[in-house]
């Protein structure tokens, strides 16, 4: 992981660590933020490889508003 998605993590957990909210609902929202990062890296494993197999995905990809 790059600094810099380490850096924003960091400031997201501050952030939620200075919420209003209990501690169900910090230890809720942190999951909800690790899901959501482990599928945006599993998403750009899934890009990476598939434009290996052919520069035209990136293209679809666009066209599709997935990228």
């Amino acid at each position: 992981m790059s600094n810099k998605h380490i850096n924003h993590l960091e400031r997201i957990k501050d952030a939620i660590d200075k919420a209003q909210l209990s501690e169900e609902e910090k230890s809720s929202a942190w999951k909800h933020i690790e899901e959501w990062y482990e599928e945006d890296r599993a998403f750009g494993m899934l890009y990476e490889k598939l434009s290996e197999i052919s520069p035209k995905i990136e293209a679809l990809l666009n066209e599709l508003g997935l990228i």
